[in-house]
């Protein structure tokens, strides 16, 4: 199956999410690990989508997200910064999740140069993470 560009851009406006986890993580210098996540869901019966979308960037991986779903999940900062952002950047989103798309992509920027490996930096990528649509999934003991 080949995809276009602008076919990619209105199903990830309608479907994707650009996602980013914070977690706790005491093995880590500043004692959080943050997981920045492009995912796109399909019910089972379009999994030829996702596997599309996996062959079309060259990475990431399609697993079972839920019951009848499935996802395709890229999370390699690597990855997200070489591919994922690069194409977004060149193909702009339409809807609202261009916003957050730049606030994703600010953040991986961050993550690139080492700024989720201090205090200040998640504090920083924290406060980014929290104005995206759904935001971030915040340690809840703070």
């Amino acid at each position: 199956m080949n995809l276009e560009a602008q076919w990619i851009v209105g199903f990830v406006d309608g479907e994707g999410c650009f996602y980013v986890g914070i977690n706790p993580h005491p093995e880590m210098s500043a004692g959080y690990q943050v997981l920045p996540e492009f995912t796109v869901v399909q019910h089972k019966r379009d999994v030829q989508l996702l596997h599309a979308l996996k062959s079309f960037f060259g990475c990431g991986v399609v697993r079972r997200n839920r019951e009848a779903r499935m996802a395709y999940r890229v999370r390699s900062v690597k990855h997200l910064g070489n591919t994922i952002i690069p194409f977004f950047e060149k193909h702009q989103l339409k809807s609202k999740k261009n916003a957050d798309f730049k606030k994703f992509r600010r953040i991986v920027r961050l993550m690139e140069a080492g700024e989720h490996l201090t205090s200040e930096g998640i504090e920083n990528i924290r406060r980014i993470a929290a104005q995206m649509s759904r935001g971030a999934e915040l340690d809840r003991g703070r």
